[in-house]
């Protein structure tokens, strides 16, 4: 079957998309679509964590003055992240450094600078830093969810060559030629004088699973929660058992320096058997105490 140059195809759904934009222009200046769904992503990140404060009687105003700090913070973060593991690059070009127009943010950078954060303004305004992490994980999951299909405007973040339902097939033009294994590059896809990769999408997998996180977190909040912390502590177990696996399949890593092993893969499995350490034995010490929100 051919595809007529389409830039991106499922060919096992059926899905054919013709043309996939990256960015729009307004009045000559480029924005690209990963700006604009990160933003959206935030916003509605904020959204759910001022619900989820008026659910439990807190005022909605704390967690958007939060997020203020935490949203610059966070990028400021995940960049710093970016760069220390692609240090041979950029110790070459360090005006590249300040250049994230480019690409190069790492979600874990993000996340440790949001806890960071976190800590710092609980303890200036006094409060708890546990009880506004279990409402403000709901926000950073959720743009979780919404940041990784920034990635597939982008076409980047995919996994090695896999023929599975969810296959994707990718205009070889718009890959990012680093980012094609050698892998991926023998199963090269041939249409009429057009070349596709087939990969993993691992960008709606972890999309997907951060959506399932979510609503067992919030479900989980609201019926189950026995102790300040215990929906932050859920949410690192949850993500990093499924970011462990999916990063397991990306063509894109980020290695710890001198190793073959994924920094992300490795950050994962040490922040979901703490977590798992952490809930097991507080679920001892609670056995029995009632729920709160």
């Amino acid at each position: 079957m051919t595809y007529n140059g389409a830039d991106l195809i499922f060919p096992h759904l059926g899905i054919v998309i013709e043309n996939l934009p990256n960015h729009i222009t307004v009045f000559g200046y480029r924005i690209a679509f990963y700006g604009i769904i990160i933003g959206i992503g935030m916003l509605l990140g904020i959204c759910i964590a001022c619900a989820d404060a008026k659910r439990r009687g807190q005022d909605p105003d704390t967690y958007i003055d939060f997020a203020l700090y935490a949203i610059i913070i966070s990028v400021i973060g995940a960049r710093i992240y970016y760069v220390a593991f692609e240090w041979d690059y950029y110790s070459a070009h360090p005006a590249e450094i300040i250049n994230i127009r480019n690409g190069g943010l790492a979600i874990y950078g993000g996340i440790i600078a949001a806890f960071i954060t976190a800590f710092v303004y609980t303890r200036v305004k006094k409060l708890s830093f546990l009880s506004l992490a279990d409402t403000g994980v709901l926000g950073l999951i959720t743009g979780q969810i919404l940041g990784r299909w920034g990635n597939f405007f982008n076409c980047e973040a995919f996994g090695g060559y896999t023929d599975n339902l969810f296959a994707m097939r990718i205009k070889e033009s718009l890959v990012n030629p680093s980012m094609i294994s050698e892998d991926v590059a023998a199963h090269m896809i041939n249409d009429g004088e057009i070349n596709y990769i087939q990969v993993h999408p691992t960008f709606l997998y972890e999309s997907s699973w951060n959506l399932c996180a979510l609503l067992f977190l919030i479900w989980f909040a609201s019926h189950k929660k026995k102790w300040n912390g215990q929906v932050a502590v859920l949410y690192l177990l949850l993500y990093g058992i499924g970011r462990f696996f999916i990063e397991g399949l990306r063509t894109d890593q980020l290695l710890i320096p001198g190793t073959a092993i994924a920094v992300s893969q490795a950050l994962s499995a040490v922040l979901a058997v703490f977590s798992l350490v952490v809930l097991v034995y507080m679920g001892r010490r609670t056995k029995g105490m009632p729920y709160i929100k």
